[in-house]
């Protein structure tokens, strides 16, 4: 995975000591920028409400209340967290640009985020996140 340009990650570990802490699906998606197919995800329709994780390193990136329905196959959240929780740099990988998004603590890959499709969110943007990037802690 390319570097953040301009940004050191918080969470820093070897190639090795990521594989051996996920499996290889979380290890396609969150260090080589994979993705997953669409509707298998653990979180695409939950309704579940809580704090969404980064489950490489455990931040803390969006609420179960930025949650709505895209239709498209995996979770969407119209805003990450407060506090500068998730990273944005151009992607140009499948022959078009498309704005990814990053874990702001450990730099792995969660998605991509678009802008003006029109759903009826506070903020007109989805981000469209792997299920297998995130962890849920359910509220109590």
């Amino acid at each position: 995975m390319e570097p953040v340009v301009g940004a050191t990650p918080k969470v820093v570990r070897s190639e090795e000591e990521w594989r051996a802490q996920l499996n290889p699906a979380e290890y396609a998606v969150l260090r080589q920028a994979g993705t997953e197919r669409p509707w298998t995800g653990e979180y695409t329709e939950t309704k579940t409400e809580g704090v969404y994780e980064c489950r490489a390193c455990g931040a803390e990136l969006f609420r179960s209340d930025h949650k709505f329905d895209s239709h498209c196959g995996w979770p969407s959240f119209f805003s990450p967290l407060a506090g500068d929780k998730v990273l944005l740099r151009e992607d140009r990988a499948l022959g078009m640009t498309r704005v990814e998004v990053l874990c702001a603590t450990c730099h792995s890959h969660l998605g991509h985020v678009f802008e003006g499709e029109g759903y009826p969110t506070p903020t007109d943007q989805r981000y469209c996140i792997n299920s297998v990037s995130l962890k849920l802690v359910p509220s109590e």
